[in-house]
C-alpha cells in the first residue's frame, strides 16, 4: 500500500484512510469513540428533513463559500459579481478566486462571542443585524477585500487595482490591521486571530516564491490561469483542483507535519492507520483545501471551464458535520468527560472524530438520496453537504447546546476549524 508521502496529498487518501478508521470503529476497536451503526438511518432521516426544509424543490447548490455571502436572501457579493468586466471572464474569475481563497483561509472557528454587523434593507428600511461564526467571517472578509485590505494599491479608485490580493499586501498584513478590519475588540473577540494573520503572511511569501503557480503579477488570482492551463477539452476534475491547491498552499500551514521535505498540511497521526512504509499512522483531511476546492467550482464554470468528478472530493472533517454524528448518537465518546476537556486538532480523539466524520458522510449520502428520490448525479456529495449534513449539524447543535457551538471543546489556531 506504500505509494510515497505525496500520495497523502490527495482526496483519495483522505477517503481511504478515513474508512480504515470507520472499519475499526464498527468492530468496536477504537480507543475514543463507539460507532452505533443502527442509528445511521435515523440520522439520514434528519438530514433529508433538513434538506426539504432548506430546499423544498430539492434543487440544492454545491457546498461552497458563496452561500455564506447571502444574508436574509440578499447576496452581499453581488457588487463584485455584477461589476463591469467588459466581458473579460478571466479577470472576473481571478477576483472570484481571490475572494473565495481569502475568505476560506479566514474561515476557521470564530468562537461564540465574535460577530459582524450588517445593514439589511427591509422594505426600504435599514436594519442592523449581527452575523456570527462562518457567515460572519465570510461577510467580514468580503468587506475587507472590497476595501482593498489585501491589495498593495488599496487606495486606488480603480476596481482592477483595489480588488486584488497580492503578495506585497498579504506579506505585510499586520495583526492590528486585520483586527480593525474584522471589528475585533475586547467585547468582540475573535478566536485564532494571530493564526489567521500568520496564514496570510505566509501566503504572501508563497506567492512570491512560486511565480510558476501564481504568475508574474504576484497575485493570488494567478491560480485561475494555472488551472485554466491544465484543462483538457475545456474541463478539469475536482480532485485536480485540490491537487493544485495542496501544492500551492502547502507552505502556508503553521508548524505542521513535514516528511521527506514535503509539508503535509492538515495531516495527523492515528494508530489505526496500519500500513507499511513512511505513511504508516498518518491520516490527511485537507479540510480547508477541500472546502476551497468546492468553492472554486462556480468561478471556474462561470469562466467556461467544466468541473467533473465532484464526488472525487470527500466530505469535510469539521465540527458541523462531525457534530451531527455525535449529537444524533451515531458515534459516542467512550469517556463521558471528553466534551469538557480542551482538545487540540492533533489530539488523538479529535483525529479519530474527524476520520469517522469523513467516512460516515460517504455512508449517509446514499441513504439521504434514497429518502429524497435522487440519484448521485442529481444530488452529488457537495449538495448533500450543503443542504444537508452541514446545515443539519448546525440545526441539531442549537437544540442541544445553548450557544449552538461544537460538541467538543476545540482549541483553535485559526487554520483548521
Amino acid at each position: 500500500m506504500e505509494a510515497g508521502i505525496k500520495s497523502l496529498l490527495t482526496a483519495a487518501a483522505v477517503r481511504t484512510r478515513a474508512h480504515m478508521i470507520l472499519a475499526r470503529g464498527r468492530e468496536g476497536r477504537l480507543a475514543h469513540f463507539a460507532v452505533h451503526w443502527d442509528r445511521l438511518p435515523s440520522a439520514a432521516d434528519y438530514v433529508a428533513e433538513t434538506i426539504r426544509l432548506n430546499y423544498p424543490k430539492l434543487k440544492v447548490p454545491p457546498h461552497a463559500r458563496w452561500r455564506h455571502f447571502v444574508v436574509q436572501g440578499q447576496d452581499r457579493s453581488r457588487s463584485i459579481n455584477s461589476a463591469a468586466w467588459d466581458n473579460d471572464r478571466p479577470a472576473r474569475a481571478r477576483v472570484r478566486f481571490e475572494i473565495a481563497i481569502i475568505s476560506v483561509l479566514l474561515d476557521a472557528g470564530a468562537g461564540p462571542k465574535w460577530g459582524w454587523s450588517v445593514a439589511i434593507d427591509e422594505a426600504h428600511d435599514l436594519k442592523l443585524i449581527t452575523v456570527g461564526r462562518s457567515e460572519g467571517l465570510a461577510l467580514a472578509s468580503l468587506a475587507a477585500y472590497e476595501h482593498g485590505l489585501f491589495s498593495a494599491s488599496r487606495y486606488s479608485t480603480a476596481h482592477s487595482e483595489r480588488w486584488r490580493a497580492d503578495a506585497v499586501a498579504l506579506a505585510a498584513l499586520s495583526l492590528t490591521r486585520l483586527a480593525w478590519a474584522f471589528a475585533v475588540t475586547e467585547r468582540n473577540p475573535l478566536d485564532g486571530l494571530e493564526g489567521r494573520v500568520g496564514l496570510l503572511n505566509r501566503l504572501g511569501a508563497t506567492i512570491t516564491a512560486r511565480p510558476d503557480l501564481f504568475g508574474t503579477e504576484q497575485r493570488l488570482g494567478g491560480l485561475y490561469d494555472t488551472l485554466a492551463a491544465r484543462t483538457t477539452a475545456g474541463s478539469i476534475a475536482a480532485p485536480d483542483i485540490l491537487a493544485l491547491l495542496l501544492e500551492a498552499l502547502g507552505p502556508i500551514w503553521p508548524e505542521r507535519l513535514t516528511v521527506d521535505g514535503i509539508a503535509l498540511g492538515d495531516t495527523w497521526r492515528h494508530p489505526a492507520i496500519d500500513v507499511e512504509g513512511s505513511t504508516r499512522g498518518l491520516i490527511p483531511f485537507h479540510k480547508l483545501s477541500q472546502w476551497l476546492a468546492y468553492s472554486l467550482i462556480e468561478p471556474l464554470e462561470e469562466a467556461g471551464i467544466k468541473v467533473t468528478d465532484l464526488d472525487g472530493l470527500t466530505g469535510l472533517a469539521e465540527y458541523r458535520n462531525g457534530g451531527l454524528f455525535l449529537d444524533l448518537g451515531v458515534i459516542a465518546p467512550r469517556d463521558p468527560g471528553l466534551a469538557a476537556r480542551p482538545l487540540s486538532p492533533g489530539d488523538e480523539p479529535i483525529v479519530e472524530w474527524r476520520a469517522l466524520t469523513v467516512a460516515l458522510l460517504d455512508e449517509i449520502a446514499p441513504l439521504v438520496r434514497t429518502r429524497l428520490g435522487k440519484s448521485a448525479a442529481e444530488m452529488p456529495l457537495a449538495s448533500i453537504l450543503e443542504g444537508g449534513t452541514w446545515a443539519a449539524g448546525r440545526r441539531i447543535a442549537k437544540t442541544v447546546r445553548a450557544d449552538g457551538g461544537p460538541p467538543l471543546t476545540i482549541i483553535s489556531d485559526g487554520s483548521v476549524f
